[in-house]
């Protein structure tokens, strides 16, 4: 049988398939089945298509508008770039601040709506843009200090918020050599609270000036400081800060083996190399404006508003490795929730948390990282030590973009 003949055909039933009631629609689809050799639901599909008014895509309606694919891009880079699964458990507190052209009713309730994975999906594409690069420069410290200094103890679960992990992040362009910025990470295991400072040189006295000025601020009482065993971390400094004044135990990880202090090597990406890059950054100058973002901007909208996955349960099934995660939470909700922070410390979380805004926090960093990149190309390149330095005026053009 030709297919001209069963496209004539077909136009010459399928009117009246679809005016017959159920008994007759089967003898018609038996008639055809027998005259085409047709499947009986190829049948069905075939007389149903001339009854479609317009094209009709294969596949599955979207489910999402193209405005809502709009806002969850740029809710994306507002929460920072976080993962679906982050940016669900955040939706319900920064969709009370967003107040953007188009955002309205209907868009909110699609974006609420939507799961960790459809959000993968719709931004899959468009996360591909962005690539990450490594480069560390760290320098292993002394025998001295590591046959003093003990290694963590991997078997014990922290349970409690205290124990924290410090790392440093060059800030060195393509070269390690000279003098030039870092940037100070510590980060609470527990609620993945974390602070950051920038200093200019990495010596010891700066880190220690670094990591005093950040347990100043701490909103939980510092238990345990664990490092890498870098120069920086391993020396007199730092073992008679803790050993005699903090008194609290000061754990190294195993050489080479980055994972023993995960929890502050991503925080490297997303609270360091994320906001300022790779630039090299010789001018001392810098840091200062880099202490005010980290300070008054970055860390409050992190440890705040965005939330984080915690690790529950990772087993070995064969080759792969199964992880659980449990809901995502900010810092300052794994603070609220322990029962080892006191009544004081929760009181002053609650009153800091209550005159924050992360959508004016957000526009106020892209507005200090943009003054900052300006600053950087007029002086950013010039070392402190220069001669040539002093011909700039450097404090006016800090005040020009402060």
């Amino acid at each position: 049988m030709s297919l001209k003949f069963k496209v004539e055909y077909l136009k010459a039933i399928r009117e009246r398939y679809f005016n017959s009631n159920r008994p007759q629609k089967s003898k018609i689809l038996n008639e055809l089945c027998e005259v085409t050799g047709y499947n009986r639901k190829y049948a069905i599909r075939i007389l149903a298509k001339g009854h479609h008014e317009g094209p009709k895509a294969s596949g599955r309606c979207k489910a999402y508008s193209d405005i809502t694919f709009y806002h969850l891009k740029k809710l994306w880079h507002l929460m920072g770039r976080i993962c679906s699964r982050k940016m669900v458990a955040g939706f319900e507190t920064w969709l009370k601040y967003y107040n953007e052209p188009g955002f309205g009713p209907i868009v909110k309730d699609e974006l609420l709506s939507m799961s960790a994975a459809t959000v993968d999906r719709y931004l899959n594409g468009y996360k591909s843009k962005f690539a990450r690069t490594k480069r560390s420069g760290t320098v292993r410290g002394c025998k001295k200090f590591q046959n003093t200094i003990p290694l963590k103890d991997f078997t014990i679960k922290t349970q409690r918020p205290g124990f924290v992990e410090a790392d440093t992040v060059a800030h060195c362009g393509s070269s390690l050599s000279g003098k030039f910025a870092w940037s100070l990470t510590v980060t609470d295991v527990y609620s993945g609270w974390t602070d950051n400072r920038a200093f200019h040189g990495k010596t010891a006295d700066n880190v220690l000036t670094a990591i005093i000025s950040i347990d100043k601020g701490l909103p939980y009482t510092l238990r345990s400081f664990n490092s890498d065993n870098g120069t920086e971390f391993l020396n007199n400094y730092l073992v008679e800060f803790f050993r005699d004044l903090k008194k609290i135990p000061m754990t190294r990880s195993r050489a080479y083996r980055k994972n023993d202090n995960c929890h502050v090597e991503q925080k490297n990406f997303t609270h360091v190399r994320e906001v300022f890059g790779y630039e090299r950054f010789e001018n001392e100058f810098l840091t200062d404006y880099m202490n005010d973002i980290y300070q008054n901007y970055l860390n409050p909208l992190l440890n705040y508003f965005t939330p984080q996955l915690k690790l529950i349960e990772k087993k070995r099934v064969g080759s792969k490795y199964y992880r659980k995660y449990g809901p995502a939470q900010t810092p300052y909700q794994r603070l609220l929730a322990s029962p080892d922070i006191s009544m004081r410390q929760k009181e002053l979380l609650r009153r800091s948390y209550t005159k924050l805004n992360p959508i004016e926090i957000k526009r106020a960093l892209s507005k200090k990282l943009s003054n900052f990149k300006k600053i950087y190309e007029r002086i950013g390149s010039v070392s402190s030590d220069d001669v040539e330095a002093s011909s700039l005026n450097i404090e006016h053009i800090l005040k020009l973009y402060a």
